[in-house]
């Protein structure tokens, strides 16, 4: 019996084993000699970065003559877009970068990857361009250091000379704001030259803002092609000789098979941690959770539920463009709701709190990012639910300061009772359930009601009530 049960054993581990492999692994598997399909749609996060790079990796191991990048993205985070650049000019299979379905976009980030790619492709009603950097985390403008070409000891008006010089313009932005475009132009720059493409276009690109359509960056060597759709992409590529690390590679895609790798699970996990409106809720539960555990303590499940969605919200913020100054507002609205439990306020601390706490949540994330901002309606239904807790305190405390007295002293007196036993003077009656001492002036029966009118210690003075 023992020798049967130690096969099935392993068949079982074994079995288990590759469940969890594929569960981690992308979806589909790229044969030898196929080709793959990988997606870059929405914004692009580290989420997005992580898959890409894995994905690309898994290519070059299984073989595949080439990857296929299908790319719609507004654009996303400048630490994410190169790390899938970076592993575009170290790949050792050729990338072709494709702007599709009809209507897609490849916009601020997805610029750069595009010109990264070996070869650069566009669907017909596609556009590309945008690239200009949006500094993150609200940082400001502010005045330029000092214009560009002038001096500090150069003669002015006043002084009757040089009058007819004119001083050299400032240059728009700050001193940071031009670091980061110059940064960025540089890059966009080398990749162009990288490749063979329009450099002068991809620095118009940066500095401008400027978006371009599929048709007009062929013409203008943006890009290599259009094409209709991958079955059409792949006739076009057949044949084509690319410049690789390792010298240059002629495309073979005839007859090739194109294996699409989805996303994972945990690449679609990532994703959703990280999509600012699921981030913002979960701080919100964070911080209520710890809340309601400080003002229960021992209930235990807010506190673990409030501590691990704190944790996540921390981890998204981490890779989030955070404004530092939305978050410490919102934080300063908690803690003016907490404080108008304890201080009698008559609403003010928990007014202020809410106006603190929904100013917070609109600077909190920049809009200017694509695809990073948090949706309006998610600010307004928590502002309101904040709203409606506070009248919902505020209605529960003067309704238990209008409710009468149901313990201690105040709460027997006039109350009723029932003798226990007859007595003339002093004897003893049942008030809520309680033996009590009492006195009384006049004659009590056992079991005649009474009525409580002073107490003086622990001894009752009663009325015998005559029904």
């Amino acid at each position: 019996m023992q020798k049967r049960r130690i096969p099935n054993l392993r068949t079982a581990l074994i079995a288990l084993a590759l469940a969890v492999a594929v569960m981690a692994a992308p979806a589909g598997d790229a044969r030898s000699g196929d080709a793959v399909l990988l997606p870059i749609d929405g914004p692009i996060g580290p989420a997005t970065s992580s898959f890409f790079e894995r994905s690309l990796e898994r290519a070059q191991n299984d073989g595949a003559r080439f990857v296929v990048v299908t790319i719609d993205t507004p654009g996303g985070l400048d630490s994410a877009m190169r790390d899938i650049v970076q592993a575009i000019l170290a790949s050792a299979i050729p990338v072709i970068g494709y702007v599709s379905p009809g209507g897609a976009r490849a916009a601020s980030a997805g610029t750069y990857i595009l010109y990264a790619t070996h070869v650069a492709a566009m669907a017909p009603a596609t556009n590309l361009g945008a690239a200009t950097p949006v500094q993150i985390g609200g940082g400001g403008g502010g005045k330029p250091e000092s214009p560009f070409g002038a001096r500090e000891d150069e003669p002015n008006d006043d002084d009757g000379k040089g009058a007819d010089e004119k001083p050299a313009a400032p240059l728009p932005g700050s001193a940071m704001e031009r670091k980061v475009i110059n940064d960025a132009v540089a890059y966009i720059r080398s990749l162009a030259e990288l490749r063979g493409r329009n450099a002068d276009w991809a620095e118009k690109a940066v500095r401008e803002g400027t978006s371009i359509s599929a048709s007009e960056a062929r013409e203008s060597g943006v890009i290599d092609l259009v094409a209709e759709d991958v079955p059409a992409l792949l006739a076009a590529l057949d044949g084509r000789r690319i410049k690789m690390k390792a010298g240059e590679v002629e495309i073979r895609s005839d007859g090739v098979t194109l294996t699409e790798l989805k996303p994972d699970w945990r690449t679609n996990l990532l994703s959703m941690l990280t999509n600012p409106n699921v981030a913002y809720l979960l701080m919100l539960i964070g911080i209520y959770g710890l809340l309601l555990e400080g003002y229960n303590p021992g209930a235990v499940l807010p506190g673990v539920v409030g501590a691990i969605c704190l944790l996540l919200a921390l981890f998204a913020f981490q890779v989030l463009s955070v404004n530092y100054a939305g978050l410490g507002l919102i934080l300063l609205g908690i803690v003016l709701i907490i404080a108008e439990t304890f201080v009698p306020s008559f609403g003010a601390l928990g007014l202020g709190g809410i106006i603190s706490f929904v100013i917070g949540s609109v600077m909190l994330l920049d809009n200017d990012i694509p695809g990073f901002g948090i949706a309006w309606q998610i600010i307004g239904a928590m502002a309101l639910a904040g709203a409606l807790l506070l009248m919902a305190i505020v209605a529960f405390a003067v309704r238990a300061r209008m409710r009468p007295v149901v313990s201690g002293a105040e709460a027997l007196v006039g109350s009723r009772g029932e003798a226990v036993e007859s007595f003339d003077n002093r004897g003893s009656v049942r008030v809520a359930g309680e033996i009590w001492q009492a006195v009384s002036s006049q004659p009590v029966r056992k079991g005649q009601p009474v009525l409580i009118r002073k107490m003086d210690g622990l001894t009752l003075e009663v009325n015998p009530i005559e029904e």
